[in-house]
């Protein structure tokens, strides 16, 4: 019965509720300055993607981990052109 269990799944599960709670906390109570609560949600971010990646998408468990590194490095270059465009174009006010 024990190797039914899914104890990384659930491990997993607490630490995103955990790391989640950190970062609403960060934007709940505001005593901090505007630099150490980036910072901490940077991190919290961070750490919540390695948490999904590792013990629900089962990045680990391939054979072919060089295509599957590229895949990520590849949509991560993706999410930032798409941020920082957009903010290109409606903050910042490129023309």
């Amino acid at each position: 019965m024990k190797e039914l269990f899914p104890k990384e799944h659930v491990m997993g599960f607490v630490g995103s509720l955990v790391l989640t709670l950190l970062a609403l906390t960060v934007i709940m109570f505001k005593d901090m300055s505007n630099t150490v609560a980036i910072t901490i949600l940077l991190v919290t971010a961070a750490a919540q993607a390695i948490v999904q990646l590792v013990l629900f998408m089962h990045i680990g468990e391939t054979e072919d981990k060089k295509a599957l590194y590229i895949t990520i490095i590849y949509s991560v270059v993706v999410g930032l052109i798409t941020v920082f465009g957009t903010l290109l174009a409606m903050v910042w006010g490129y023309m």
